[in-house]
């Protein structure tokens, strides 16, 4: 049972308007310690912070694809290539289809969603940063993102904590990883996109690139992201992403002659 929020609410209370700013206090206290019993409830459990994980990402897949005006051919591809990346079958699949089509819905209340799900998130920095990694891959689907779709994505990472420059900084990488996927991951891949993934220039030095690669790496780390949240289904996504930073780094360190 909690009760600390009862007896500060009472004491400051008190001591401003002796009883009956006590008892103002002691309200305000229980009401406090009522909503955090109930975030705790949600919070503390792993599954609810996966399960929400999931229809949130899928919901506001959704979202943005339709952003641009409809959800064209691309957009179910890349949904389909999720779930398919994902081993969605049966229930599981049929989830991520319903929560797909209610984020297309006129009367999809995005900001709402996003509230929830950065609240159970707890801050949690690698989580929402993948989530958000998701919806820019939805946005890139065609390989470029109209302005209808850079607003909605705007609104999602300012809504889970992230500025304009911090998504445009996402963006640059993505595009490259985009690219670079569209060269073959190797060799054919040119040196700039290799950077623009790693987030580094030509001009940084090794030191910097190897300390870039290796915090990308963490961030990444697929058994640590699902520690923190991410559903197992989702473990795929994170291995695929590490791996691309690993290919984008080897670029690099052969083309400086690196160690």
């Amino acid at each position: 049972m909690r009760i600390w929020g009862k007896f500060f609410g009472f004491a400051i209370g008190f001591m401003f308007g002796r009883i009956i700013g006590g008892l103002i206090g002691l309200w305000l206290g229980h009401l406090f310690d009522k909503k955090s019993a109930q975030l705790s409830g949600i919070i503390g459990k792993g599954a609810n912070r996966q399960t929400l994980f999931f229809n949130t990402t899928f919901a506001v897949m959704g979202h943005v694809a339709k952003a641009s005006g409809q959800v064209t051919e691309n957009d179910i591809r890349i949904a389909t290539m999720l779930m398919d990346q994902m081993r969605l079958k049966g229930e599981a699949r049929k989830e991520a289809q319903r929560a797909f089509s209610e984020g297309k819905a006129s009367d999809f209340d995005i900001k709402a969603c996003l509230k929830t799900f950065r609240i159970i998130s707890m801050g949690r920095k690698e989580l929402l940063q993948m989530f958000l990694e998701i919806q820019i891959q939805t946005a890139l689907s065609d390989g470029e993102i109209d302005p209808k779709e850079h607003a909605v994505l705007l609104t999602i990472a300012q809504e889970i904590g992230y500025s304009r420059s911090q998504l445009d900084e996402l963006l640059k990488r993505w595009q490259a990883e985009f690219n670079f996927h569209k060269g073959g991951n190797g060799s054919q891949t040119s040196i700039e996109d290799a950077y623009d993934l790693l987030g580094m220039a030509e001009s940084s030095s090794d030191q910097e690139v190897k300390r870039a690669y290796r915090k990308l790496m963490n961030e990444h780390h697929p058994d640590k992201l699902v520690a923190k949240g991410l559903p197992k289904e989702m473990m795929e996504l994170a291995n695929r992403k590490a791996q691309d930073i690993q290919l984008a780094y080897d670029r690099v360190k052969s083309d400086r002659g690196m160690r």
